[in-house]
């Protein structure tokens, strides 16, 4: 138990860190000394020690978005394995109520963002609900296959050594999960090539749209919810690879987050060689990451 609430404790910490891993790569090949490491930490703390000003065209809903979203992530990390050990929640089934979790905190968002009465953040919260049609169903369709060629139906059962013993017998499917799984990866934490986190075009934003409104302890609960919703869904990616192992669990806990480390250091280069898409292609994007985990799904049945 004790290592579960440490591991815990872990990703809620470690979380704001790989934004500035990746951001330092990013800067690193635009030849830039780049933000600090902790540049994150830094405006979470800042923003927590602001006041928020709302609109009097909104209602509760604009509150409780960043709350609700914040919550939801924090819930799923109950669900979501570290380092291949178990995690604190660990049930037949929980699967599907981990990518549910995403799911609350997206609507929440959404809503809050739809209850400032602006069209501009109603076109942010249109096109997150349109790529999120397309994104949902491929994340569903590749924990399912991973889920069929592990045996298991929890996300702890299938990123132990579920995963890591059925590379022999299934590794053509789990490298096409791996492609799928990390375009679901990028779309979700709104990177390139889908979109950009550092952008202030208004015809190209997306969740920047969203959260325009929001400001202090509100948009301080949006960014450390985005850095947990980053750790989760690398997770998923990462766990692909990695299963618990004798060497006890220390040691696993560093190679795991050194193995985040280095997604986020991916991240960063991804976002540093490729252009942003044009938003009309972007669903075709996706498609490509369903069609992949299709492709691996069929694969499994043979």
């Amino acid at each position: 138990m004790y290592t579960k609430i440490a591991q815990f404790i872990l990703i809620m910490t470690l979380s704001p860190f790989l934004f500035g891993v990746s951001n330092r790569t990013k800067a690193f090949f635009a030849g830039r000394n780049g933000s600090p490491l902790l540049q994150s930490y830094y405006d979470i703390f800042k923003l927590l020690r602001k006041g928020a000003v709302y609109s009097t065209t909104t209602t509760w809903l604009f509150i409780a978005g960043p709350i609700v979203s914040l919550s939801a992530l924090i819930s799923a990390i109950l669900l979501i394995p570290f380092a291949g050990h178990a995690s604190l929640l660990s049930f037949d089934g929980d699967i599907v109520l981990f990518v549910y979790m995403l799911g609350l905190a997206r609507f929440f968002m959404v809503l809050a963002a739809l209850d400032t009465g602006s069209s501009f953040e109603g076109m942010g919260a249109s096109r997150e609900v349109q790529f999120a049609v397309f994104a949902e169903p491929a994340l569903f369709l590749s924990v399912a296959v991973l889920a069929r060629v592990t045996g298991h139906i929890s996300l702890s059962g299938i990123f132990s050594n579920g995963v890591m013993n059925s590379w022999g017998a299934c590794g053509p499917s789990i490298f096409l999960i791996i492609g799928a799984l990390f375009i679901v990866f990028l779309t979700e934490n709104s990177r390139l090539p889908v979109d950009d986190p550092s952008t202030h075009l208004e015809l190209t934003m997306i969740h920047e749209a969203m959260v325009l409104d929001h400001g202090g302890v509100d948009l301080a609960c949006i960014l450390y919810g985005a850095a947990i919703k980053f750790w989760l869904l690398g997770t998923v990616l990462m766990g692909i690879f990695f299963g618990a192992h004798s060497r006890g669990w220390v040691i696993d806990s560093i190679i795991f987050i050194s193995g985040m480390i280095f997604l986020a250091i991916i991240v960063g280069v991804t976002e540093s060689i490729l252009a942003r898409l044009r938003l009309l292609k972007v669903p075709h994007f996706l498609i490509i990451a369903f069609a992949l985990a299709m492709v691996a799904l069929i694969l499994t049945m043979r």
